[in-house]
């Protein structure tokens, strides 16, 4: 999309007439500085919409602008100051796409997430990389890992826990192959310190729980028959001692009620606790102590 897009002035448009064309979750607490900021100065930055013809008149897709058009709706707006572009739907797409890549605030895979629809337009790595401002090899890395499927390792580059080269090479390699992944980023510095760490959290987890970011778990880490039967003879092992536990505490409140029952019997024992100032005792224990009495 390197062609002029032709603008026109600044018009008022209805805010219930446009459609968000690539929607995104929001940062609530970013959302919410952006409604207060339009609130107190207005709009300093009118949205981009497209116009295009509908059956109860013109309709509005908007290319950029998303947080400022949902702010306006909060506040009760029925109107927002537009720029109108001329272009087809393909070009708002991709000129949309592009905007939410320059964002400096995104979810996690939702660049990647860019990448491939971008990719999907027919633009090769050199022109996704030229729109997005990302180098070459890190659009052809991000490609390759979207063809794998490699949502974990996907959110720990959008993280910036590893960088892109090393999770292409991760990806690609075996057990062994990872672990000399991981010492080759460590002797050219890529991966040092707590990234390393990260990353060896990171190949351990998607060992375990495979390539993608559901918490189902995959066909090699579903429990077997004897897996099952050891964590139920464990879930029952701490059982059984919490309740030994519990009857050893009850045992030893009952020898201390009865203990102090007695003691408190003693005249001469009460009035040395009075004449300390100790002659109260916790609620809960002279409550059992009473019911002692009475049970006798």
């Amino acid at each position: 999309m390197d062609e002029e897009i032709a603008v026109s002035q600044v018009e008022l448009i209805p805010v219930d007439d446009v459609t968000v064309l690539n929607p995104r979750v929001r940062n609530q607490k970013v959302f919410q500085e952006i409604v207060a900021s339009i609130a107190d100065v207005g709009l300093k930055r009118p949205i981009t919409v497209t116009r295009r013809d509908g059956p109860n008149g013109p309709r509005y897709d908007l290319v950029c602008g998303q947080g400022r058009l949902e702010a306006f709706q909060q506040l009760g707006q029925r109107e927002i100051p537009a720029f109108v572009i001329d272009a087809d739907p393909k070009t708002c797409l991709v000129k949309s796409l592009v905007e939410n890549c320059a964002r400096r605030q995104h979810r996690a895979l939702d660049l990647v997430h860019d990448i491939s629809r971008l990719k999907k337009q027919g633009y090769s790595d050199a022109e996704v990389a030229r729109k997005i401002g990302r180098s070459h090899e890190y659009v052809r890395g991000v490609a390759r890992l979207l063809q794998q499927d490699e949502q974990r390792l996907l959110r720990a580059v959008e993280a910036g826990q590893i960088p892109v080269s090393v999770a292409v090479d991760i990806s690609s390699a075996d057990d062994e192959g990872m672990q000399e992944a991981l010492q080759h980023a460590y002797e050219n510095n890529t991966l040092r310190g707590r990234k390393l760490l990260v990353a060896k959290r990171l190949v351990e987890s998607r060992r375990r729980r495979g390539k993608g970011l559901s918490n189902a778990p995959t066909a090699k880490s579903r429990l077997s028959s004897d897996a099952l039967v050891k964590a139920y003879q464990e879930d029952t092992d701490r059982k059984r001692l919490l309740i030994r536990k519990a009857d050893a505490t009850r045992n030893r409140l009952i020898f201390i009620s009865h203990a102090m029952r007695e003691l408190l019997h003693d005249d001469e024992f009460a009035d040395l606790l009075k004449a300390e100032g100790l002659d109260t005792v916790p609620k809960k224990l002279a409550v059992r102590m009473e019911r002692q009495e009475l049970s006798r």
